[in-house]
């Protein structure tokens, strides 16, 4: 019984005594006298709980204790281990057809020990930058090495890409944070939603050129990465991050998924990259999209498409320049490849030409504005340079590449001494 409800009981037992009308009884609780003389006949009956409403306590929307039981039990198998209340209200929802409020699941999982709630820590805080105003116009992309498999398969990375007017996502797992991953992830991108304006990067290795220590500083820029000609080449912009907290938007997706992600993997059961990367496209990333994205402050998408120009399977691949020679072959990773006849051109010999590794393996090779065929050739085999030596020298010859030593005044002492003609030819001998 609270205040009010006593307030209400010293008026009606003044009315009930005489001490007051029943008529200033009705204006002090401000209800009709017909209600005032129910609650009189109330109070000779049941006493002072006639003020209190009926239905006190009892709810038609009270959930019952066998529903709250067996949302209890669902989360606390292994499974559901470390879940919090939104996250876990959302899964007894989606997989076990039990509806109930986050702050219910909370009051649940508070009573029976699955969860409590952590101390909040005051942290710096950073001044946010404005969102840009249109889908596509920035385009945070960065890499995650978490545990997303939590040791069930094989180790996987998680390379995402963010919006950053609208939030929304984009992402794949791969097997390491190499240039060639980068570019596949590029590639999907790029196909689905065309070219942004602009990427938003950090300067790990494969986004920017690291200058080279103990080399004397230049005054030229240094030439950029693979990742980086190929952004040239699509025309998109990049500009790299001086601190994690400057690309905030993709960090904080990254904190995001390590919880609701790798949760949603581990009760998919996903134990290989193929599985997920299924989970991912199939119910991560529509999840994300419906519960996170926002609206653009313009309705215009920055993207640009795709032009017949863009080859995307030379411009993603990693590219370098060799020399032909003059019989129109030219070395790459210790192979020689052959021009075909029919490929040859005026002004090959001693030019360079364009020659791509695509990301299946495949050679390609462009001169000037024409790719040619190629023929790989087997090296020629090197010989022994002492063979060599040894089979043009003549017989008591020295191999070692100097002048024989002469040999005429080997027993000179032993013997009568020759006549002058024969000691002089004797001395221009070599043996």
């Amino acid at each position: 019984m609270n205040q009010t409800d006593r307030d209400r009981l010293v008026a009606l037992k003044k009315a009930k005594d005489g001490k007051m009308t029943q008529r200033q009884a009705a204006e002090e609780l401000k209800i009709s006298e017909r209600q005032v003389r129910r609650l009189l006949a109330l109070l000779r009956k049941v006493g002072d709980k006639a003020v209190l409403h009926g239905l006190r306590g009892r709810s038609n929307r009270r959930i019952d204790e066998e529903q709250q039981k067996k949302a209890v039990e669902i989360l606390k198998a292994d499974v559901y281990k470390g879940f919090g209340p939104t996250l876990a209200s959302e899964y007894l929802a989606k997989k076990h057809g039990i509806e109930v409020s986050k702050e219910t699941t909370r009051k649940w999982m508070r009573a029976a020990g699955l969860w409590r709630a952590r101390r909040q820590r005051v942290t710096e805080v950073h001044q946010w930058r404005e969102r840009r105003e249109r889908f596509g116009e920035l385009v945070q992309w960065d890499t995650s090495t978490h545990d997303w498999l939590e040791g069930r398969g094989e180790e996987i990375y998680l390379i995402k890409m963010i919006d950053d007017a609208t939030s929304r996502l984009f992402g794949r797992f791969v097997r390491s944070d190499s240039t060639a991953e980068n570019m596949g992830v590029l590639d999907a991108y790029t196909q689905r939603f065309g070219r942004p304006l602009e990427f938003y990067m950090d300067k790990a290795s494969h986004f920017v050129t690291t200058p080279k220590k103990n080399h004397p500083v230049r005054d030229e820029p240094l030439p950029p990465t693979q990742i980086g000609r190929a952004l040239q080449e699509l025309g998109i912009g990049w500009i790299l991050a001086h601190s994690p907290q400057a690309k905030g938007r993709v960090e904080r997706s990254f904190q995001t998924a390590q919880d609701r992600l790798v949760k949603g993997l581990r009760v998919a059961g996903a134990r290989t990259l193929e599985e997920a990367n299924h989970y991912l496209e199939t119910e991560y990333l529509p999840e994300w999209e419906s519960k996170f994205t926002v609206i653009a402050a313009c309705a215009d998408d920055a993207h640009r498409p795709l032009g017949k120009q863009h080859n995307l399977a030379a411009i993603l691949s990693e590219v370098e320049q060799r020399v032909i020679t003059n019989d129109y072959t030219f070395r790459h990773d210790a192979k020689v490849f052959q021009i075909l006849r029919g490929d040859v051109r005026p002004r090959m010999r001693g030019a360079s030409l364009r020659v791509e590794v695509r990301r299946n393996g495949e050679v390609a090779a462009r001169f000037e504005d024409r790719y040619v065929e190629l023929k790989e050739c087997q090296p020629a085999p090197k010989t022994s340079t002492t063979a060599v030596r040894k089979a043009a020298a003549k017989p008591g010859a020295s191999t070692t590449g100097k002048p024989a030593k002469s040999k005429w005044m080997k027993g000179f002492f032993q013997r009568p001494s020759p006549p002058l003609g024969k000691a002089i030819k004797i001395s221009n001998a070599t043996s």
